[in-house]
Formats: C-alpha cells, sequence, structure tokens
C-alpha cells in the first residue's frame, strides 16, 4: 500500500493531527481520539504494515517496548486496575494499518464494551492535549528511572 494512502502511515509519521505521547525510530505513540479510558494509546509502526505477522523483527520488538513503556506510565498516571493490550487484524483491522491499543481498565469494565457501537463521542481537544502533557511528563520519568 502506498504510505500517502494509508491513513496509518500518515497517523505514524505525523502527516495527520495526532496527540503523540512517545516516538522512536520504529513507531509512533499517540492519544486516541475516541478513547475507551483517558490515556488509551494507539502505537503504530513507521513503516506501513497490516498485521502482526508482516512485523519484522526490529518493530516487533520496538512495539513490545513501547507498550511496557506506555503500560508503565499509565499505571503510574492513572491507577487503573489492570492494562488491556491488544491488536486486531485481518478484517478487523478498520485502520488497514497494524496497530496496538494499549488501554486503562478499571473493575467493572467489560471487555466487550470496548467493541461496542456506541461511541463515547469526539473528545475535547483540550483535554487531550492536557492528558498528552501528563502523559510526556510520566513517560519521561519512567524513562528515567529504567536507566
Amino acid at each position: 500500500m502506498d504510505n500517502e494512502n494509508c491513513l496509518g502511515c500518515r497517523l505514524a509519521n505525523k502527516n495527520e493531527t495526532i496527540y503523540m505521547v512517545y516516538e522512536d525510530d520504529y513507531v509512533t505513540c499517540f492519544l486516541d481520539h475516541d478513547p475507551f479510558n483517558e490515556g488509551h494509546t494507539l502505537i503504530l509502526p513507521k513503516q506501513h504494515f497490516h498485521d502482526v505477522d508482516e512485523l519484522d523483527d526490529e518493530t516487533a520488538n520496538a512495539i513490545m517496548k513501547a507498550s511496557i513503556l506506555i503500560s508503565k506510565a499509565l499505571k503510574r498516571l492513572f491507577q487503573p486496575d489492570g492494562i488491556t493490550i491488544n491488536q486486531n487484524g485481518g478484517l478487523f483491522n478498520e485502520l488497514t494499518h497494524y496497530h496496538m491499543h494499549v488501554v486503562p481498565r478499571y473493575e467493572g469494565q467489560w471487555f466487550g464494551e470496548f467493541y461496542s457501537e456506541e461511541a463515547v463521542g469526539e473528545v475535547d481537544v483540550w483535554e487531550l492535549e492536557r492528558v498528552r502533557g501528563r502523559m510526556m511528563e510520566v513517560i519521561a520519568e519512567v524513562m528515567a528511572s529504567n536507566e
């Protein structure tokens, strides 16, 4: 797929508006524009891949490292009861670009709600920017404590 025609490629390479919280040479992590919970983050590879079985080793490792970093930051910032990490492949990959969700979850939340058709509605841009700033601060703290 041509990167210019792929929304995921445009998002991962910051050619669309995103609320980025972390990036490295292989991935870009940003807040979901329609989050399941505050802090819901997407991890997208900068190179185009559709499914997990297409990932090269470097990109797969970068995705996992980013998921660990984002999970640690979400735990520090929001104190969730758990973190759900998921990826939808094939026909269920509505973005047609590999992406991983990292979602803070709380007791009493049924995971099936994540897939319900009832949208929460667009989140206010100022709210996304506020969460982005907090996430970036905590990610920097987590990274510093890992050194």
